[in-house]
């Protein structure tokens, strides 16, 4: 009805049709307002020429309205599919946090053919928490490794600024490297570092980004023998690391590292004080974030003799509550090397 009562202007109607083309002349006469020709008669002037004015108006008019329509119904949609990934996102956060595993798998694997990186990285590392589910069977981990790295390919491929996917494409290469040989493995090593690394360019407060660049640092320092010399058989500069290395980003991963021993800095002295003292910059990013953070802690300082402070962080590590499947084998792993020493240097 508000189409049609629009368009009633463009209506040819006795006295008041438009002469034409033309602008008419306005003469007042009798009760009202009469439009009138040159000739001085009220002729509506080419009919023809006429119709066609008022069917190309009217066909304007409709498609304006009809664009509008649509422009409307497309930032509709728009603003809707923005409301909904973001709900979903939130449903997964939460699924995540309460360590429902296979639920958040399920959730998010209706949304695989995503084109959102936040939704794809997320399938990425559900995909890896069921691979690593014990009642998973070996063909099945492996189709969900292999599924994950795709997944964590496709989120890096639209958003490479996001810190999350660059992490958990690096996850998923260093997993897909257990199927493919140690010669993969080793030249895998170079792009997962760099991925590690620019995740926590990216994002300097992630504290896992930074923990699993503490992971590639002790896993190179503890390579075996015969895998060393294999790799400097292949690479003209293979891959290497040491366990001081890997020691400083743990620390910097576990907010609680020294400030057990020193109080925490409150003024700027006592922040460069920290700073020279332990020679490392204050700036925590998040305390008891990861079971494995203090375990790997604990098994650092084994490595380099010190047991008074592996003692400590085991311990962290044996008392931490267990939500997952994960840190109840880090508490048992933990608990298993508290027994092999006394705690004193």
């Amino acid at each position: 009805m508000a189409l049609a009562s629009r368009l009633w202007r463009f209506r040819p109607s006795g006295r008041n049709a438009a002469p034409g083309l033309g602008l008419p002349r306005r003469v007042t006469g009798g009760r009202g307002t009469c439009m009138q020709g040159r000739s001085g008669s009220e002729v509506i002037g080419n009919p023809p020429t006429f119709k066609r004015s008022l069917i190309f108006s009217a066909l304007s008019y409709l498609g304006f309205e009809t664009y509008q329509l649509l422009s409307s119904a497309a930032v509709v949609y728009a603003t809707a599919k923005v409301f909904r990934v973001e709900e979903i996102l939130q449903q997964a956060d939460y699924l995540y946090e309460s360590g429902e595993t296979a639920k958040l798998y399920q959730l998010l694997i209706q949304y695989k053919e995503s084109e959102d990186a936040e939704l794809l990285w997320r399938l990425a590392r559900a995909s890896r928490d069921v691979a690593q589910l014990s009642g998973t069977s070996e063909a099945e981990k492996k189709v969900l490794v292999y599924e994950a790295l795709e997944y964590a390919k496709r989120a890096l491929e639209k958003n490479e600024a996001s810190f999350a996917a660059h992490k958990w494409y690096a996850i998923c290469i260093s997993d897909v490297g257990d199927y493919e040989g140690i010669k993969a493995k080793i030249a895998n090593a170079y792009v997962i570092k760099e991925h590690f690394e620019k995740a926590i360019e990216l994002n300097p407060k992630d504290a896992t980004s930074i923990h699993l660049m503490g992971v590639w640092c002790y896993t190179f320092a503890e390579m075996p023998w015969y895998q060393r010399r294999i790799a400097n058989m292949l690479f003209a500069a293979p891959p290497s690391s040491t366990y001081e290395e890997a020691l400083g980003y743990f620390q910097r991963a576990e907010q609680g590292f020294v400030l057990t021993f020193f109080p925490q800095p409150t003024t700027m002295f006592s922040t460069f004080l920290f700073e020279t003292l332990f020679g490392l910059p204050f700036s925590p990013v998040d305390p008891n974030f990861y079971s494995k953070n203090l375990l790997l802690l604990g098994k650092t300082y084994l490595k380099l003799q010190n047991k008074k402070l592996a003692a400590f962080w085991l311990l962290k590590a044996k008392d931490y509550p267990a939500h997952t499947q994960e840190d109840k084998q880090i508490q048992a792993e933990a608990a298993q090397l508290l027994t092999g020493f006394s705690g004193k240097n």
